[in-house]
């Protein structure tokens, strides 16, 4: 029996598209216009269209000679003019050519630019073309990048130092954004610690609020640090409802339908919520409702469980939610540097990294191991019911890839 035949087992991609059904369901429809320094890892939230041609005039691509080929016929010929970057020329005198710089405007008339490096001076000053010349050669042609008018990033873009350098370069200032997602991110157990405290018996730190809290920030969240609820049911209840407006309630620690698990309790006072199975490793327990109408995402509490399900599972329902349509990492087919040779019930997510071309993953996979992540430098896919030899090709997703 595979793990997608096994009652209560949901498959990775059967979980991904209910997350992403929900979030289409629950869109951020708030916009709102920043300037380009402040856009950085922003969702745009409107079309960016070109309100001019790129580049708006031709230019040369070379420091040279401009000329009109049709008056050459290999002869030398005088230079009329020097054009500078930021310069307008003249237009381009009959019969001879313009000493023109990178970037600068190709005068009225030529249609040629001679890099300098072929290109003599004789003892009257005037340019010999030592090569074969072609019309439009190291010519940057109006309108080659964009026309006025063409879409050239569409709603939903993720805004990036690339994109942004598109939009400075069209001499957009400001660009619509989907406001940013509102999460509040919360611990629950007696057992954890803040870091700097004193471990007291049984205790240990938490470690997955920072790591959470960091991750969302990177995604230009606007984040709610709920600290650590205690194992107290109106304590729990009163953290809650001082969350105040938030889009998302994020939770590590298992929001389980056990009867000490009083967060799950209070959730389900005031909203519902359902335990999905998942038929992956690490991360098999993830719960998703909703609390007064607030979308709620439990990740299970062991650090790798939580980079691995957040990461996969959580991170592409909030980037949906922003507009974002492709929202699944990027993963690369990649030689195995390993043998498996027990085919699990579940896939597997092995914290792994390249050595000498091929994946090798961490001694450790326990899925209490953070270490594991931080020496990586991806995941590793090893299908449900499959076995690897070294040198079989499987899927390595970058977590560069899931991080940002």
């Amino acid at each position: 029996m595979s793990a997608c035949d096994r009652p209560g087992l949901l498959p990775m991609e059967a979980a991904l598209e209910r997350l992403l059904a929900l979030a289409d369901a629950a869109p951020v429809e708030q916009i709102e216009s920043v300037a380009l320094v402040e856009a950085d890892g922003r969702v745009l939230a409107e079309p960016l269209v070109a309100a001019l041609d790129l580049p708006p005039w031709a230019n040369s691509a070379m420091d040279g000679y401009a000329l009109c080929l049709a008056d050459w016929n290999g002869q030398a010929l005088p230079v009329s003019q020097r054009i500078q970057a930021g310069s307008a020329p003249e237009p381009l005198q009959p019969g001879s050519c313009a000493r023109i710089f990178t970037g600068a405007p190709l005068p009225h008339g030529a249609d040629t630019v001679e890099m300098q490096e072929n290109v003599d001076l004789d003892d009257a000053g005037r340019a010999v073309f030592r090569e074969t010349l072609r019309v439009g050669q190291n010519v940057r042609a109006q309108g080659q990048e964009t026309r006025r008018g063409e879409c050239v990033l569409p709603a939903g873009t993720r805004l990036g130092p690339v994109e942004l350098g598109l939009a400075a370069s069209l001499g957009v200032a400001q660009l619509p954004v989907r406001r940013r997602l509102r999460v509040a991110v919360l611990s629950t157990g007696d057992e954890l610690v803040e870091p700097g405290q004193a471990l007291g018996p049984g205790q240990i730190y938490n470690s997955n609020r920072r790591l959470l809290i960091a991750w969302l920030q990177r995604l230009g969240c606007a984040v709610t640090d709920a600290g650590i609820l205690p194992d107290d049911l109106p304590r729990t209840r009163a953290a809650l409802g001082a969350l105040g407006e938030v889009d998302l309630i994020l939770s590590t620690g298992g929001v389980s339908v056990g009867e000490a698990d009083f967060l799950g309790l209070a959730l389900r006072e005031a909203g519902e919520l359902a335990l999905w199975k998942l038929a992956i490793k690490p991360g098999k327990p993830l719960t998703f409702g909703h609390y007064q109408g607030v979308p709620v995402i439990g990740l299970p509490g062991n650090p790798a469980s939580t980079l691995v399900t957040f990461g996969l599972l959580a991170r592409p329902y909030m980037l949906r939610r922003l507009g974002v349509q492709r929202v699944e990492p990027l993963g690369f087919p990649l030689p195995a540097g390993f043998t498996w040779s027990k085919p699990g019930m579940r896939r597997e997510y092995l914290r792994a990294r390249l050595e000498h071309g091929r994946v090798v993953p961490y001694a450790n996979q326990s899925s209490g191991v953070l270490r594991s992540a931080a020496w990586a430098e991806g995941l590793a896919e090893v299908m449900e019911g499959s076995t690897l030899a070294e040198g079989d090709m499987l899927r390595f997703i970058p977590l560069s890839e899931i991080l940002g």
